[in-house]
């Protein structure tokens, strides 16, 4: 277990799994081939790079697309193949009315209504397959720079990310874990006892991130739904590795709390964007008016999240 150095002490411190696509139609034999062959074949250009082409065998393999986690109690994971990419999505059932594509950094994921086929199904992902596979591709390449970033190192005076500035990590020996930040210094300040691990120190600075993201988002959902004259009921801190918030149909807005490590005007992004969604629940044009309504530069503030995610250091694993 690893310790934790202060100074110079040493403390202790759902469906079937396999595509439902109709197998190809048999089509009438093709004439046989003049007998007389070019010297050079020419190249195979594929004019649409959605379409299912052959793949010449000297090409180099592409990366697998990032896939759901596989579970020992939920269902298996669907299998489509679209062109040369073999996709990997989960399928839930739900009540809602159409079919709905979420993508994060745990590849796809399909809620569909019960009466909707598989088959249905399988054509709405093709349908949609430049998209997916575009913003699975982006999303496998971030989590590949994510895990490359070195993580921080808990020791006296390691930096870490807070409302887009920098704080300094102070670690004192007391009989007690506690935390208290001081705002004249930038210093967070955490007693750790002797038998403390680093798991421990991880977990109260966590602890404080966290005391601090929920009275933030409090104040700033207050201040942006009375711009934009609606009301929500409840807020709950969320810990996904790429979804900022959600906002349900009961009205209840989840904001993933690593936020706080962020500016204020992409928190405020976040808070605007879910609100709207108690006008609007889609991403239609009258969606984005509305967050433009109280949020100008979202367009601008979606790309700074975009790129300042993919710059945090490796906190907590």
């Amino acid at each position: 277990m690893k310790t934790i150095k202060v100074g110079d002490q040493q403390l202790d411190l759902f469906a079937h799994d396999v595509s439902t696509s109709p197998p190809p139609v048999a089509r009438p034999t093709a004439p046989p081939a003049p007998s007389i062959a070019p010297a050079i074949a020419p190249p195979l250009v594929a004019l649409d790079p959605s379409a299912a082409v052959p793949v010449s065998p000297a090409a180099p393999s592409l990366p697998p697309l990032p896939s759901p986690p596989r579970t020992a109690d939920g269902p298996p994971l669907r299998q489509l193949q679209l062109g040369p990419h073999l996709l990997e999505f989960a399928l839930r059932r739900s009540t809602r009315r159409s079919i709905g594509f979420m993508i994060d950094d745990n590849g796809l994921r399909v809620t569909a209504p019960k009466r909707v086929t598989l088959a249905e199904i399988d054509n709405a992902i093709r349908a949609k397959q430049g998209w997916i596979i575009s913003k699975l591709q982006e999303r496998g390449e971030r989590k590949v720079q994510r895990q490359q970033r070195p993580p921080v190192v808990w020791v006296d005076g390691a930096v870490l990310p807070y409302l887009g500035g920098e704080i300094t990590l102070r670690l004192h020996q007391a009989p007690r874990h506690s935390a208290s930040f001081q705002h004249d210094t930038n210093e967070l300040h955490v007693w750790v006892t002797p038998a403390g691990t680093e798991q421990q120190l991880k977990e109260k600075v966590k602890a404080w991130f966290q005391h601090e993201a929920r009275q933030l988002f409090e104040a700033r959902l207050d201040l942006y739904a009375a711009k934009l004259g609606v009301r929500y009921d409840s807020l709950s801190l969320s810990s996904a590795g790429t979804r900022w918030g959600s906002c349900t149909v009961q009205r209840k807005i989840r904001l993933n709390w690593r936020l706080i490590h962020f500016a204020l005007p992409l928190v405020d992004y976040v808070v605007a964007h879910e609100l709207s969604h108690l006008l609007e629940m889609n991403h239609s044009p009258r969606f984005w008016a509305t967050v433009e309504s109280i949020y100008p530069d979202y367009d601008g503030a979606k790309q700074a999240l975009r790129k300042r995610s993919q710059e945090l250091p490796v906190l907590f694993g």
